[in-house]
């Protein structure tokens, strides 16, 4: 199952990823970083640090909720208590997920090949997998 899903945008918790669990159908997720939003380098004016976070419209239609801000700042928060960048922890916690075997990710430099190899190495206990989830609030279903 390839489908939408990151610490942002979480309904496929609903039915697809139980379903895919308990059929034995791998889970293998697209945007695990919410196009870019939990590196914290968003604004609520839909701007941002980076070329993509000014233009993204795509993006700017799925995330930047008040919540989804909230969400991007405990990525922070957990990332420099453990001191690990943030996408590592976001995939970190993503493979700590039943069923998710391989998320999608885009990489343009070394840097983004080697915070995502080193997700596999990172043990999150259950109170730093509550902190990033507790904040989350459902959504209307989005991608394809």
């Amino acid at each position: 199952m390839q489908n939408h899903y990151n610490l942002i945008y979480r309904e496929e918790e609903r039915e697809m990823i139980p379903f895919c669990v308990d059929q034995g159908i791998g889970i293998i997720p697209w945007s695990p970083l919410a196009r870019g939003f939990v590196m914290g380098n968003r604004t609520r004016e839909k701007g941002g640090e980076t070329t993509r976070s000014k233009s993204d419209g795509f993006a700017h239609s799925m995330y930047y909720q008040d919540v989804d801000f909230e969400i991007a700042g405990r990525v922070g928060t957990l990332a420099g208590r453990l001191g690990i960048p943030r996408a590592t922890l976001a995939l970190a916690w993503m493979l700590h997920k039943p069923g998710l075997t391989c998320p999608i990710v885009g990489m343009s430099k070394v840097q983004h090949l080697e915070e995502a190899v080193a997700a596999v190495g990172v043990k999150l206990g259950q109170e730093d997998m509550a902190s990033l989830e507790e904040p989350y609030r459902p959504k209307r279903v989005l991608g394809f």
